[in-house]
């Protein structure tokens, strides 16, 4: 129907979550314990291809845990993506850490290593294997590079630097399942990494995370703080402050269907950035998403940015008129400098985040987005 509305990004459930999720409900298995909790971390570790995956109950949960098994705490800093959702700001902040705002470079809008470099090189001091800010003599222990919008950061010149500076590199994947650098998995380039489920990811459990890595001892102390720091599961004595960040059986079996079809999500998702592309690229201030030649982007969250100068419009005008012909869009998130949260954090130029901002905007690309709806938004973006 022509004025139907467009959400921009909800789950595609087609496949064997209601047969999964009957079976946890038939047997009694529906809590953090369970057979699907076993099934989808080992085959998230398969797909991604790294020997430890531990379900959690979000994103961000993963996030705030894959930093205490790192070893951030209380009085340490931590350099992370200045454009990105808050989750990965917010996890510092419950280790007690201060965040370290990097901004994003213009072409593929992630984390710009070249910035982080001039940041260490102009505000820190590196002596005896420790790298400390400047301005407030903190201990800089690690790098969080958020892979936005389904397309990696240019990992090796952020592994680089990591080497030279001894610090732990972190990967936010949350919207990067699938994605590639260089052919390995996003997930699997750091020290450690999480994704997110959340109901509009490439593949959900409604909620939902998971932390990945190849070191064993921080896999096994990441399950231990998840599931409430049990020493003596009898006896229930605990010799540490747990957490109470499992994922249960019912959403982990949601997400073992929903791991089944991923290919074809991500073949969806291709296809959805390729038909905007062809389609948007040739309008004067439509500047639609690009590919690094080192990258496999799964086009997460497709983003168009438009220049008011050349298109008719500003982004906001265009997420008005969209949002009047019933298409639902948005701005990419608030840079992390700008938060009122964040006011009292020493930060420096971040030209680039604050661009994307002001001109960024993420349209329809749901998996199950229809061609007839998909012409329909980009009919809406062509006409005045």
């Amino acid at each position: 129907m022509k004025n139907e509305f467009i959400p921009l990004c909800i789950p595609e459930i087609i496949g064997n979550e209601w047969t999964y999720i009957k079976e946890c409900l038939d047997t009694g298995w529906v809590s953090s314990v369970g057979s699907y909790v076993d099934k989808f971390e080992k085959r998230i570790s398969q797909f991604i291809g790294i020997d430890h995956a531990i379900a959690c109950v979000n994103g961000t949960a993963a996030l705030h845990t894959a930093l205490m098994v790192a070893g951030v705490g209380k009085e340490d800093a931590v350099f992370v993506s200045d454009l990105t959702f808050i989750s990965p700001v917010n996890a510092i902040k419950y280790t007690g850490a201060t965040p370290i705002f990097i901004d994003a470079e213009p072409t593929y809008y992630q984390m710009d290593a070249g910035k982080l470099l001039e940041y260490i090189q102009e505000c820190c001091v590196y002596k005896n294997g420790q790298l400390r800010n400047k301005f407030d003599n903190k201990l800089i222990k690690a790098i969080i590079p958020v892979h936005i919008l389904g397309h990696p950061v240019d990992m090796d010149s952020i592994l680089d630097i990591a080497k030279e500076y001894n610090l732990i590199v972190i990967e936010d994947a949350t919207e990067s399942l699938g994605s590639t650098y260089k052919s390995k998995s996003v997930g699997t380039l750091g020290d450690i990494a999480c994704f997110s489920f959340n109901g509009n990811k490439l593949i959900t459990t409604g909620g939902g995370g998971m932390i990945v890595t190849n070191n064993k001892k921080w896999a096994e102390k990441a399950r231990y703080l998840t599931t409430q720091a049990k020493d003596n599961s009898l006896e229930f004595i605990h010799n540490e402050v747990g957490y109470n960040y499992r994922l249960t059986n019912i959403q982990a079996a949601m997400g073992v269907a929903q791991l089944e079809q991923i290919n074809e999500f991500i073949n969806k998702k291709i296809s959805i950035a390729t038909t905007y592309t062809k389609a948007l690229s040739n309008i004067p201030g439509i500047t639609t998403m690009s590919q690094a030649p080192w990258a496999k982007s799964v086009y997460w969250m497709n983003t168009i940015l438009i220049d008011p100068d050349r298109y008719y419009l500003s982004s906001r005008e265009l997420l008005a008129k969209l949002q009047k012909n019933n298409i639902q869009t948005r701005p990419l998130w608030q840079p992390m400098h700008l938060s009122p949260t964040n006011k009292d954090i020493i930060y420096s130029n971040f030209s680039v985040a604050d661009l994307l901002y002001k001109n960024a905007l993420s349209i329809p690309c749901s998996v199950g987005l229809s061609e007839a709806d998909q012409f329909r938004v980009i009919d809406t973006i062509q006409n005045k």
